[in-house]
């Protein structure tokens, strides 16, 4: 049988068509054998024990061990929702020495005399070789190239030295841990592959040659290898362990979170922000908006005396009229001697391992409840909190659940009120929470770095933080702006801020009366912070279409430079800098009274944001900073970036969005941009109702095109306009669909123009500019001459 052979029907395998007999020569010095391929990979056995090797889809293929057949349901690291597309491309050869299926992105070959199977790319090379039969004694091993570098499986927790950066190596255990930290059973490499385990826990120990993981919790071991870049990777992380729903729209802005206040102060902070127009949407209330400690439920219902509106839904309403949104803190543990604490005794709902203690803040007795119980979940989204959602309560910041032994005690905290919250209302969920799970995601969880302390040390110590929950699947990722502990300086507060200004998640927050309202800070840190809050509120547009992606495409609107750039070793352990969209790379200022950043700046070409400073990228450059006003974000344009923005407003959606400005980079590779828009607040974009276009553009030696693709969705927006803005050039004709656009003399005469389509060119801070105004959700093509060429 030394001829190659391949078997494909009809674009499925021909089953059993490699088929061997017990005791046959292809049987491997592990003592399986290759029993059959089927439609979907291959089944080896040696007795009763069956390792399946399954192409999940054509990137991500799931070995399977099963010790005497058994066969446990996945856990809750999976998503039991997760679609299987068919796979119609599979390809089987067979020689003397191995069997192999493969797809376009992966191949899996079994070798018949060494009993080991390799995982190699679609260019053949290998990158994974293990023996199986160690899955039947509960292990790991997976061989690989000593260069590999490592990612993923833990972060850190608010107090620990982030010392190792974002690359991994050596022991490392699998779970949730305290305070701001993000874990998972997922190890992946920039050299283009990732490994997920179904399991509650374990121990990965990533040597220079092999990865091992034991402890694994299912009897049965399951484990999926992707193979892809970076972006692939998450992609396939997000179809086998959950997407992230979307978050309202509004959680896209600002949030002020305060411990200690009352409703007179909070609608005095509010007004401040209104009167003084810093843009923000959202007040998290601590202990304070609860009767805590109270009977009668009062860990889940307004404090009538610090909030006397709450409770009839009239403060509601005054918050309605000031477009904010009111979210508050919820914990782990209620009064044991309550009515609400007496049923949970009555029906067993306390963690074991937690007895009775006093509270903290109410110093009375408390109890912490079992959330991975079901009918825990399903009583803790109750009357009296369904009372409190209807009367303004309309987030959840859920605190100190990472106190328990358990792995998902803070994942189904958050699940009860996410499924509590979707069997009640079409509203969309909003949380962030004190650590993070593996799973987590799939329930509308963000996750916030804990309760760390102000300084610029602290601050420079989120990046690190940030960066490697993403690396574990994390992407909605916050903190507590200032810090929790202490009281800024006045420019640490400034800095922070603006640092802020570029993660998923945009909140201040301090200790008990302690205040983060820019006004609080001077009049310099104050101009600096609202100009950063000014700055996302424009990119709103922006920030949503990636909100939007991380739901679809696994990654969101924050990548470490590594997703990107998988090949540099420059950018390897850099958490100095970050992509905000594809477009757009950050390197906050992080260090007090700094008057020169190095920025490592990758290949391509480089525009500084706010001075349209062209630069070259694969060097270090060196940035003057401003250390007086402190005014400055080392922010710069991808060559190729499709930007929209929109015009500053108080809060999302305070006033109709009829033209959206699109600024538009165009690089010599083609490049997109998808724009995603829904109403903002409900689920029905999961049915359709959504509006979505692809944006295009390439400078070619004739000159420039942007285009844009038919919509999907059946989302109608206020929408009328795009106004492009295509740097680099001033068109001397401009044509859409190969019909000549009107030209006006300047962009103050294209914008007085009250309808139709239009054109005029000038330049800005970039250099020569064409603007286009063109109808939105037309698909249409706009061709510039470039002057060069005539």
């Amino acid at each position: 049988m030394s001829t190659p052979r391949h078997l494909v029907i009809g674009g499925l395998l021909l089953a059993a068509a490699l088929s061997t007999q017990a005791g046959s020569p292809d049987s491997g010095s592990s003592g399986f054998q290759l029993q059959h391929v089927d439609a979907q990979g291959m089944v080896l056995a040696q007795g009763a024990a069956r390792i399946t090797l399954r192409f999940l889809t054509p990137d991500t293929v799931q070995v399977h061990g099963m010790p005497h057949g058994v066969d446990t349901a996945p856990g809750i690291v999976m998503d039991p929702h997760a679609s299987r597309e068919t796979l119609t491309n599979l390809r089987v050869s067979s020689t003397a020495d191995s069997d192999t299926v493969a797809s376009d992105a992966l191949a899996v070959t079994w070798d018949k005399h060494g009993g080991h199977l390799k995982i190699a790319d679609a260019q053949g090379q290998v990158l994974l070789e293990t023996d199986p039969a160690s899955l039947m004694d509960g292990h790991i091993e997976l061989q690989h190239a000593a260069t590999d570098t490592f990612y993923g499986i833990g972060s850190y927790d608010a107090f620990e030295p982030a010392k190792e950066g974002v690359t991994r190596s050596g022991a490392k255990v699998v779970k949730a841990g305290e305070q701001g930290y993000a874990g998972g059973p997922f190890v992946w490499s920039t050299r283009g592959y990732g490994v997920l385990v179904d399991t509650l826990g374990a121990r990965f120990e990533l040597g220079k040659d092999a990865i091992k993981v034991s402890g694994i919790t299912r009897p049965d071991v399951s484990y999926d290898v992707i193979v892809g870049r970076p972006p692939q990777i998450f992609k396939a992380l997000s179809r086998l362990s959950g997407a992230p729903p979307l978050f309202p729209k509004w959680a896209t802005g600002f949030t002020n979170s305060q411990w200690g206040s009352d409703q007179q102060e909070v609608l005095a902070i509010v007004h401040g922000y209104r009167t003084r127009h810093i843009p923000i949407d959202n007040f998290t209330f601590d202990f304070d908006w609860k009767a805590w400690g109270e009977d009668n439920y009062g860990e889940f219902r307004w404090n009538a005396k610090k909030f006397p509106d709450g409770p009839s839904g009239a403060l509601k309403q005054t918050m309605d009229q000031l477009g904010m949104h009111m979210t508050g803190i919820m914990k782990p543990r209620i009064h044991v001697d309550t009515e609400e604490g007496r049923y949970a005794e009555a029906h067993h709902y306390w963690v074991a391992s937690r007895p009775a203690s006093p509270d903290y803040f109410s110093l009375k007795p408390v109890r912490d409840v079992d959330f991975d119980q079901p009918a825990v979940r399903a009583w803790f989204f109750n009357a009296a909190l369904k009372h409190s959602f209807d009367t303004g309560i309309v987030g959840w910041w859920n605190d100190e659940a990472d106190n328990t032994n358990s792995n998902t005690q803070f994942l189904n905290m958050q699940r009860a009120l996410y499924d509590g919250q979707r069997a009640f209302t079409q509203t969309r969920v909003w949380s962030i929470n004190r650590d993070f799970f593996l799973g987590s995601q799939r329930y509308a969880y963000g996750l916030w770095s804990g309760d760390i302390d102000t300084g610029f040390e602290s601050m420079a110590a989120q990046r690190q933080r940030m960066l490697s929950a993403i690396d574990v699947g994390e992407m909605k990722w916050g903190m507590d702006t200032g810090g929790f502990k202490g009281h800024p300086d006045n420019e640490n507060y400034a800095r922070w801020m603006e640092f802020a200004a570029f993660v998923p998640i945009f909140r201040v927050h301090g200790t008990f009366g302690e205040k983060r309202q820019p006004w609080m800070y001077g009049a310099v840190a104050e101009k600096a912070a609202t100009d950063a809050i000014r700055l996302r509120y424009a990119l709103i547009p922006y920030i949503y279409s990636y909100d939007r992606a991380a739901t679809t495409e696994g990654v969101g609107l924050v990548r470490p430079l590594y997703f990107d750039y998988p090949n540099d070793p420059q950018v390897r352990d850099d958490v100095d800098a970050w992509m905000f969209g594809d477009g757009l790379l950050v390197a906050p200022v992080v260090a007090k009274g700094q008057t020169q950043k190095d920025i490592y700046l990758p290949a391509g070409q480089w525009i500084d944001y706010f001075k349209g400073t062209v630069y070259q990228g694969g060097q270090t450059i060196h940035y003057a900073v401003d250390s007086k006003t402190w005014s400055d974000i080392p922010l710069f344009v991808r060559a190729g970036a499709i930007i929209p923005t929109q015009p500053v407003m108080d809060y999302v959606g305070e006033h109709p969005l009829t033209e959206l400005t699109v600024d538009v980079f165009p690089a010599s590779d083609a490049t997109h941009f998808d724009y995603y828009d829904d109403d903002g607040d409900t689920y029905a974009y999961e049915q359709g109702a959504f509006f979505s276009q692809r944006m295009n553009t390439q400078r070619t030696a004739e000159g420039v095109t942007f285009a844009t693709d038919a919509v999907k969705g059946t989302f109608k927006p206020v929408l009328r306009t795009y106004l492009v803005k295509l740097h680099g050039n001033a068109a001397q004709h401009v044509s859409a669909n190969g019909h000549g656009v009107r030209q006006y003399a300047d962009l103050d005469a294209l914008k007085a123009a009250t309808e139709g389509e239009g054109w005029a060119s000038g330049s800005d801070r970039y250099g020569p500019v064409t603007w286009v105004r063109m109808a939105a959700g037309a698909a249409t093509r706009l061709a510039l001459d470039n002057p060069a060429a005539h």
